[in-house]
C-alpha cells in the first residue's frame, strides 16, 4: 500500500491553509450624498427649476414686447419708407425720388433719418448719407452702420434696395436711443433675474425645511416605533393636508398592529390556557387506563375519549388557522356573484332540527333574491356559527330569528335569540379569540365563533354589530347579532 502524502507545511490534514477573510469596510454616504439623495432636497429643486423656468419665460415675453417690438416697428417704418421712394422711381424717375428725399430730410428737424440714391454707375444723386456701407453685398438688404452726427458718432440700421437700372436707394433709421433702451431693459431684466434665483433658491431651502419639519412627527414616530415601543402616534395639528393624512394613516395602521399584536399575545394565553386542561386530561386518561386497566374494553373506551379530547384539540387549531387565513385575505380570489336566499334557506334546514330537539322555534324572514359577491363557503359557515351560538344560549321554549333584507347598497342580516345577552363590554370583546363571556363558560365552545365571523366580514368589506335581542324575560333578554355585507 503507498504511504499516504505528507501534507503540506502548516496543515495537519494537507489541505491548504485557510485564507484570511478580507472585509469590506462599509462606508457611510456623506453629507452632500444624504442631502442629494433626499426627497425633500429633490422636490426643493424642482421648486427651483420651475421658478427659473418661470422667470425666463416671463423674461422672453417681456423681451419679445418691448425690445422686440422697438426693433420690428423701426424695421417695418424703413421697409415702407424704402418701398414708398422705390415706387416713386418707377413711376417718376430718379428726379422724383431726389425730391422727395430732399422732402424728408427737411422736415426731419430730429435728424433722425439716412437717406442716399446713387445712379447706375455709383455717383450720389440725393440724401445725407457719403456713400453705401463699406460691406455692401448685391444679396443683403440690412446692414448696421455707424454715424457721425455733430462728430457724435450713433448707431443706424439701413435698408438698401437696388433700382432696375442698377441704382441703388437706402433708406435707414437713427436706433441709437433703441439700443440705449435695449441695454437698460437689459440690464433690468439681469438684476431681476439675479433676484429670482435668489428668491428661487430661497424659497427651496425654505420649503425644503418645511417639507422636513412636517415629516419630523412621521419619522420620530416610526423611529419609536421600531425601537420596539408600540404606544406612540403621531401627533395631529389639525390641518386638513396631505401630511395629516399620512399622518391618520399611519395612526390607523398602527391601531391596527397594536390590535393584532394583542390578538397573538391574546391567542397564545389563551393557547396556553385553554388548550392545556384537555391535553393534560388526554394524556392522563391514557395513562390511567395504561397503568391500571386490564380490560380491553375499558381501554378502548380511554382511547375514544383521549382521541375525542384530542379532536376538540384539532378543531380549536384549525379554527385559529381558517380565521388567519381569512384575515389575510387569502380567500378573496373565491369572490363570486351568489344570491344569499339559497344559502340562509340551507343553515336554517340545518339548525331548524336541532332547534326542534331542543324544543326552539326557528323563524326565518327573507325576500325572494339577495343577490352579492362573495364567498360561500366563508358565508355559509359564517351564518352556521351565528345559528349555533343562537341555539347554544337560548332557552328551552324561545325563539330564534334568522332574517335578511336588501338595502341601497348591502344585505343586513340578523339573528336574534333568547338567550342570556351580552353587557356592553363583553360586546366590545366578543369579536376576540378566545373570549367567553361569564354566562358562557358552562357551555361547551372555544371561543372562536364570533371571531370567524367578524374576520368573514371583514373580508368582505362589511360590518359585523350587536342589538338587543328579543328575549322578555329580564335574566334572558337575549341578543340580535347585524351583518351588514355590500353588494359589490
Amino acid at each position: 500500500m503507498a504511504p499516504p502524502p505528507h501534507p503540506r507545511p502548516g496543515s495537519a490534514t494537507g489541505r491548504p491553509p485557510p485564507q484570511p477573510v478580507r472585509r469590506r469596510v462599509q462606508q457611510h454616504p456623506g453629507p452632500l450624498w444624504r442631502l442629494l439623495s433626499s426627497t425633500s432636497f429633490r422636490i426643493a429643486l424642482l421648486f427651483a427649476t420651475l421658478f427659473l423656468l418661470a422667470g425666463l419665460a416671463f423674461t422672453g415675453v417681456l423681451w419679445w414686447g418691448t425690445a422686440g417690438t422697438l426693433e420690428r416697428q423701426t424695421d417695418a417704418a424703413i421697409r415702407a419708407d424704402a418701398l414708398a421712394l422705390a415706387e416713386r422711381w418707377r413711376e417718376a424717375g430718379d428726379k422724383a425720388v431726389a425730391e422727395a428725399i430732399n422732402e424728408r430730410l427737411a422736415l426731419d428737424a430730429e435728424d433722425q433719418t439716412a437717406y442716399l440714391l446713387t445712379g447706375p454707375h455709383g455717383q450720389r444723386l440725393a440724401g445725407n448719407l457719403e456713400q453705401l456701407p463699406e460691406d455692401y453685398r448685391a444679396d443683403i438688404q440690412w446692414y448696421a452702420m455707424t454715424l457721425l452726427r455733430d462728430g457724435i458718432p450713433g448707431e443706424a440700421r439701413l435698408y438698401v434696395v437696388r433700382l432696375p437700372d442698377g441704382s441703388h436707394l437706402a433708406v435707414g433709421r437713427d436706433v441709437g436711443e433703441k439700443l440705449r433702451l435695449r441695454a437698460l431693459l437689459t440690464e433690468g431684466l439681469a438684476w431681476s433675474a439675479g433676484v429670482a434665483i435668489f428668491f428661487a433658491f430661497a424659497g427651496a431651502w425654505l420649503l425644503r425645511r418645511w417639507l422636513e419639519e412636517r415629516l419630523i412627527p412621521a419619522t420620530a414616530t416610526a423611529a419609536l416605533i421600531a425601537g420596539g415601543d408600540l404606544s406612540p402616534r403621531v401627533p395631529l395639528a389639525g390641518r386638513d393636508d396631505e401630511f395629516e393624512a399620512l399622518g391618520r394613516s399611519m395612526n390607523t395602521m398602527l391601531d391596527r398592529i397594536a390590535h393584532l399584536m394583542e390578538g397573538v399575545r391574546g391567542v397564545s394565553d389563551a393557547i396556553a390556557h385553554d388548550l392545556r386542561t384537555p391535553i393534560a386530561r388526554a394524556r392522563s386518561r391514557l395513562e390511567e387506563a395504561l397503568e391500571t386497566s386490564d380490560d380491553p374494553a375499558t381501554l378502548k373506551a380511554a382511547l375514544e375519549r383521549g382521541i375525542a379530547d384530542l379532536d376538540n384539540v384539532t378543531r380549536v387549531f384549525q379554527a385559529v388557522l381558517r380565521i388567519a387565513e381569512v384575515e389575510a385575505g387569502a380567500r378573496r380570489a373565491a369572490f363570486a356573484p351568489l344570491d344569499l336566499v339559497p344559502l340562509l334557506a340551507d343553515a336554517a334546514e340545518l339548525y331548524g332540527a336541532t332547534a326542534e330537539e331542543n324544543g326552539q322555534v326557528l323563524r326565518t324572514e327573507w325576500p325572494e333574491a339577495l343577490p352579492l359577491t362573495g364567498d360561500r363557503d366563508l358565508l355559509l359557515q359564517a351564518i352556521a356559527n351565528l345559528l349555533d351560538n343562537a341555539v347554544k344560549f337560548t332557552v328551552p321554549g324561545g325563539t330564534i330569528t334568522l332574517s335578511a333584507e336588501m338595502q341601497e347598497d348591502a344585505v343586513l342580516i340578523r339573528v336574534a335569540d333568547e338567550g342570556p345577552g351580552l353587557s356592553a363590554e363583553d360586546r366590545q370583546r366578543v369579536g376576540e379569540r378566545f373570549f367567553r363571556a361569564d354566562s358562557a363558560r358552562a357551555t361547551p365552545g372555544s371561543g372562536l365563533g364570533i371571531s370567524l365571523v367578524r374576520a368573514v366580514v371583514q373580508l368582505h368589506g362589511g360590518m359585523l354589530w350587536f342589538e338587543d335581542g328579543q328575549g322578555t324575560r329580564p335574566e334572558y333578554p337575549g341578543l340580535t347579532v347585524c351583518l351588514g355585507l355590500p353588494v359589490a
